[in-house]
């Protein structure tokens, strides 16, 4: 799933290409929110992204992962 932040006072938005579902990432930004902590993403190839709470200007959930369409290797 693609996921596009936008960040406050920040031109360009931050996106990361994620397995996790909508729903946790939902839950683990409402958590952060309230705790007023950090909002942890792990990318497809295990990276981890910490981005502040209280400095998140919008969060978009694209859709999930489709099968491309192609000559590529199944």
């Amino acid at each position: 799933m693609e996921i596009k932040i936008g960040i406050q006072h920040v031109a360009r938005e931050l996106t990361v290409e994620t397995e996790e579902t909508a729903a946790s990432i939902e839950a683990s930004l409402r958590k952060a929110l309230a705790d007023d902590g950090l909002v942890a993403l792990t990318d497809e190839k295990g990276r981890k992204v910490l981005v502040p709470a209280d400095k998140i200007a919008y969060i978009d959930l694209g859709q999930d992962k489709v099968r491309p369409v192609g000559f590529g290797s199944l």
